[in-house]
């Protein structure tokens, strides 16, 4: 059971804005004969789980918008907005990339996409990506 908790804290970490990834855990324990459809699953709420916490920061984050240690400025927050309202909403299928993934779902946060709708996209995503994995390692390994 550690090894899933495990997988869970991985995975949950790298859809945070910290930088670590969960595909090499992922296919490690694979390789190990642990039961993918439960490393399938672990890993996708984990990961989707990280992207919830980005979500709700983004949400909240508008908040502290006047306060002088805000990290952006209001020509950039602009331009995001701009931009996420133009590609962002099913740009939220590849929130698993790296480096854009995690600012992606923040975001979205930002823009108040509806709840509902960005953690379908967000899971939909993270779970084809998993699945993907696997599936390629499974064709590899036979």
């Amino acid at each position: 059971m550690t090894v899933y908790a495990s997988l869970f804290a991985v995975s949950f970490l790298a859809a945070t804005l910290f930088p670590t990834g969960s595909e090499a855990l992922l296919l490690a324990l694979a390789s190990q004969g642990h039961n993918l459809w439960w490393l399938w699953a672990v890993a996708t709420l984990g990961n989707s789980l990280g992207s919830v916490v980005n979500y709700l920061i983004g949400r909240y984050l508008l908040h502290f918008q006047d306060r002088k240690w805000f990290p952006v400025s209001p020509q950039q927050l602009h331009r995001s907005q701009d931009w996420f309202q133009r590609y962002g909403l099913w740009a939220l299928l590849l929130a698993w990339l790296p480096i854009v993934g995690d600012p992606l779902t923040l975001i979205a946060g930002v823009m108040r996409t509806p709840f509902w709708l960005f953690a379908l996209l967000v899971t939909l995503g993270k779970a084809l990506r998993y699945g993907v994995l696997l599936g390629l390692l499974q064709l590899w390994t036979g």
